[in-house]
């Protein structure tokens, strides 16, 4: 098995694990509020970084540096706020395939800041997936946006402009100490706010703490760690393509585990929502070809 193999199994595993975790993270806020919640995974998350990359973090960092990875990580607890209240209101695959988005609205939001006109397949992708959404969000009655659907939907708006931050920053500062200033700055962000912008509360049952070490430890810390290992061996459009996987395990998942139930119209939506995501990520596939 050749190391670009491997990366792109790895990559695949990856998508499954954040897939998973929707279904997850809805389960275990029936036992914690969440703040709290993302303050104990991200916590847990950034001690575990540490200990992997610790040897990696002689260097010191300047200012300039803890900024950028300070204004990275707050973006990011922003899209993990956002997607998190939300899961509370929405099913797990609703939330899956609205967050994955991101990917729709990161090159317009790049055109933005570049200050030129989308491309039209850039457009197409975005008629696409306002399609998708409104068919996803639609019921047999008419249109059904919730305030869960809302709130991921900013969690997606989040989720771009962290993109485009991390990609400006990647290039000035030593990637291992981007990543842990991010997710440092997740558990910082939830430890300060959970007191005061909600009424803590938790319960430690069983699915809390399988939830804590799947997301804490997998889906952050260890899928963060293999992420950085994948990307040296494969291409950025190939992994981007790989993740638009992420959606349909996640949806997958919540048939078959949570048992949340499709129906033609909400199938119809996720397919357009993962082929405005396909459309932007092919265009440089074929561009390279």
């Amino acid at each position: 098995m050749t190391p670009a193999l491997r990366a792109e199994l790895t990559l695949v595993a990856i998508a499954f694990i954040w897939g998973a975790t929707f279904v997850i993270v809805k389960d275990a806020l029936s036992d914690v509020s969440t703040l709290l919640f993302l303050a104990l995974r991200f916590s847990f998350a950034t001690a575990l970084l540490f200990a992997v990359f610790r040897r990696h973090l002689s260097a010191p960092l300047d200012r300039r540096s803890w900024w950028g990875g300070a204004f990275c990580g707050s973006l990011l607890f922003l899209g993990y706020a956002f997607q998190t209240s939300g899961l509370r209101f929405t099913t797990a695959s609703r939330s899956a395939f609205i967050t994955g988005l991101y990917i729709v609205i990161v090159p317009l939001l790049a055109a933005v800041l570049a200050r030129r006109r989308p491309r039209w397949i850039e457009m197409a992708a975005v008629a696409a997936a306002l399609g998708g959404t409104m068919l996803l969000t639609s019921t047999a009655a008419g249109f059904d946006l919730n305030s869960g659907d809302l709130l991921t939907l900013a969690c997606a708006f989040a989720f771009s402009a962290h993109i485009v931050a991390v990609a400006h920053w990647t290039h000035r500062m030593n990637y291992e100490w981007l990543t842990l200033l991010q997710v440092g700055a997740v558990a910082a962000w939830s430890l300060a706010t959970f007191g005061w912008l909600e009424i803590p509360e938790v319960r430690w049952t069983p699915r809390l703490f399988f939830a804590l070490a799947a997301t804490g430890a997998l889906a952050t810390a260890l899928s963060f760690s293999l992420y950085t290992w994948a990307q040296r061996h494969t291409s950025a459009t190939r992994a981007a393509l790989i993740f638009a996987l992420e959606p349909v395990f996640a949806g997958l998942v919540a048939w078959g585990y949570a048992g949340e139930a499709w129906n033609v119209r909400s199938l119809s939506g996720a397919a357009l929502i993962l082929a405005a995501i396909l459309l932007v990520e092919l265009k440089p596939a074929r561009k390279n070809a």
